[in-house]
Order: C-alpha cells, then structure tokens, then sequence
C-alpha cells in the first residue's frame, strides 16, 4: 500500500465536517416554527440599545410626572394660603357694619356728655341717656339680638339660669324675679337669664 493509499483510507475514518453559511441558518426556522436564537453578538448589542432606551424614556416621563406633582403642590398650598387669608378678612369685615351702628351710639354718648357738663337739669340728662340706649337696643335689634322675657314664665333650663329657689319643693318652677336679663342671637340663646325661680 502506497503512502497516498494511506493518506485516503486515513481521510476517509475521519468524521466529515459541513460548513453552514451562518446567515442561512439564522434566517431557518426550527421546528417548533420559531426562527433559531442567533448566535451574532451584534444582536445582544442592539437588544442592550433597546432596553436602555426605554429605561431613558420611562424615566424622563417619570421626572415629567414629578414635576408636574411637584407644580400641583405649590398650586394647591399657594391657593389654600389664599382662601386662608380671605376667610380671616371676611371674618374681620364681618363685624363692620356692627361697629358702624355701634359708632353712632358711641356719638350720642358723647353728646349726652357734653350736655351734661353744660347743664345740671337731671331729667334731661336722663333723657337724653334713655335716647342713647333706645337708639343701641335698635342697632343690636338689627344684627339679630333679642332679650328673652323671662319673668313670670315656666323655667326653662336652656334659657334660665336659676341663681335661687323658693316655694314648695313639688310644685312646678317659675320665674319669680330676673338678676340679669338673657338674650337670643339670631334665634339661638346667647347668654341665659339669670333668675331667681319659684315653685307653685
């Protein structure tokens, strides 16, 4: 046997090895009908590209809904400052046109004053305080003011305040005398009578 003869019975127990264009094989589907995994590492790269910018994305759109939280927030502290500061006014103006009529009764005393100073006449004097204190009762009247009537009445705890008792411990309680008058705002008690009552 020649040495050539070797050679070709030698190449031919040697396993035969095919050469497969790389491209072909990716674009072959397997069996399952799915293309085959690529074994190009050019493909991770441009998955690695993808994946980086969506995460760039989602996070400018992230710092574009902080900002626009943030923005809300100051909107909203900045107009919560401003009803605070309006509702505080309105009380303070609320009381306004009380202190106006109050006024004018202020300027009546001061003309009850002078004359007294120039006159020693009691009765007009005591005239001119009792126009003084009809023309306060009617400012007050006006804001909604009204004294309760109280003497003679039955008692009634949520108006009365009974400072002393007397009579038959059985008998039902009425108002005998009145200390201090009461007065109604605007139909709720704003301060109780205080009265001495009587049980009959």
């Amino acid at each position: 046997m020649t040495e050539h003869d070797e050679r070709h019975e030698d190449d031919d127990e040697r396993p035969k090895v095919r050469v497969v264009d790389k491209r072909r094989f990716r674009e072959a589907t397997s069996e399952g009908g799915s293309p085959a995994p690529s074994d190009d590492p050019r493909s991770d790269v441009a998955s690695d590209v993808g994946e980086v910018d969506e995460l760039a994305r989602a996070r400018a759109e992230a710092a574009e809904y902080l900002d626009h939280l943030q923005r809300l927030q100051a909107d909203f502290d900045n107009y919560r400052k401003r009803v605070l500061k309006e509702q505080t006014r309105a009380v303070e103006m609320a009381a306004q046109p009380v202190v106006l009529r109050l006024l004018e009764v202020l300027d009546e005393f001061d003309l009850a004053l002078m004359a007294a100073e120039r006159t020693s006449d009691f009765e007009q004097f005591r005239k001119g305080v009792e126009l003084v204190y009809a023309k306060l009762a009617e400012s007050l009247r006006a804001e909604g003011l009204e004294r309760i009537e109280a003497e003679g009445k039955v008692f009634d705890p949520a108006e009365h305040e009974a400072l002393m008792q007397s009579g038959d411990p059985e008998g039902e309680p009425h108002v005998a005398e009145v200390f201090r008058p009461g007065y109604r705002l605007r139909g709720s008690v704003l301060r109780p009578a205080s009265v001495r009552i009587e049980r009959r």
